[in-house]
């Protein structure tokens, strides 16, 4: 009996991904309409052609069927999964330098960035669990590396979209209303119900600004859905901030696509970029909506990124690679593309790092 409430959570935070891939093909807007093409009658959809599957499909997956993926490194030759945590250095987070990004992993897709004076939460996730309850659902396999106690002030969040491991309700509670979230369409209501107003809502390619750094949204290849009838009624987004120190991007979860070659003509080049290395197994069911290694690389050369940050991997357990495969498969990757190890780096949870 104690599996049904855990098997529950977890079916009813996953069943979104088949629903997408079954419901939200990429459409053609209609003749003539000046409407954007991400736009639909009821909400967002995908510009990019891409695979869809149903939930018959989730559940194949979810029970075990379906092709398996070969694994990029055979699982002996991985070590044991330990989470990569290292204690926070408070000192450093609370003296930022000046003239350079500095950028502390919290976890998952949680990163404090501090640049031209202002403290940046990305995706800002702080609860045990990622799931619409507290007793069931994927559990945290590492505390966050600073506590909201810990942090310094923040002056602005930016949120990719609504799954409940980007945007967590206790966690925006913690923040306040103090920070400006800036944040895709479609998701005022959600933070005004929750005594939040300090909300800038941007579509794709539109922009604000927050004493003296822009914020421009991005388009991203994924969905939205918070429950089994709001599916694709918030947008979902990355990120470009313009800094004095260069151009800060941040993906979200996404699929790849030709989009980010747009991204990298109209806004690169980036001096940091933040791109998800895990959560991609099986492919055959995954790939439309998240990236692998290969395609972090292929995401970070398409945007002309100096350097990366891997993301989205060591602190949930969502899909099927092994735990501790994304790094060694990240590596495998880089090489490949010629990339030297100093370009594509990833992180431990609560490490602080100065990018000049």
């Amino acid at each position: 009996m104690s599996m049904i409430p855990s098997i529950w959570a977890r079916l009813s935070l996953m069943s979104a991904i088949a629903c997408l891939l079954s419901c939200a093909g990429a459409a053609p807007p209609p003749a003539g309409s000046e409407t954007p093409a991400h736009h639909a009658e009821s909400g967002y959809r995908n510009i990019s052609p891409h695979d869809r599957h149903g939930f018959l499909d989730f559940l194949r997956w979810r029970f075990g069927g379906g092709p398996k993926d070969a694994p990029a490194l055979p699982a002996d030759q991985l070590p044991l999964f330990v989470p990569p945590v290292v204690p926070s250095d408070l000192n450093s987070i609370n003296h930022p330098p000046g003239d350079a990004i500095q950028v502390t992993w919290i976890g998952h897709a949680t990163f404090l960035i501090q640049t031209g004076g202002l403290n940046i939460l990305t995706d800002p996730m702080f609860s045990e669990r990622a799931s619409p309850v507290s007793f069931a659902g994927p559990k945290r396999l590492a505390l966050p590396g600073i506590s909201t106690q810990d942090l310094p002030r923040i002056d602005a969040v930016i949120i990719s979209h609504n799954h409940y491991d980007h945007l967590d309700s206790n966690s925006v509670k913690a923040l306040g209303n103090t920070p400006r979230y800036f944040v895709p369409l479609g998701f005022s209501q959600w933070f005004n119900s929750r005594g939040i107003d300090n909300v800038q809502e941007l579509d794709w390619w539109g922009s604000a600004e927050l004493r003296g750094l822009r914020f421009h949204s991005v388009p991203a290849q994924h969905f939205s859905s918070r429950t089994p009838f709001d599916l694709n009624e918030m947008l979902w987004a990355g990120w470009v901030i313009e800094t004095p120190a260069g151009k800060v991007y941040f993906s979200g979860c996404t699929g790849y696509a030709p989009l980010f070659q747009e991204i990298g003509e109209r806004l690169g080049p980036m001096r940091l970029s933040f791109i998800p290395v895990g959560g991609y197994s099986p492919r055959w069911f995954m790939k439309a909506m998240h990236v692998d290694p290969p395609e972090a690389v292929r995401i970070h050369q398409d945007v002309r990124s100096e350097q990366s940050v891997g993301m989205h991997w060591a602190t949930f357990k969502l899909t099927d690679e092994h735990l501790s495969e994304p790094p060694f498969y990240l590596s495998k990757a880089r090489e490949g593309a010629g990339i030297s190890d100093d370009r594509f780096i990833v992180m431990k949870i609560g490490e602080t790092r100065v990018f000049r």
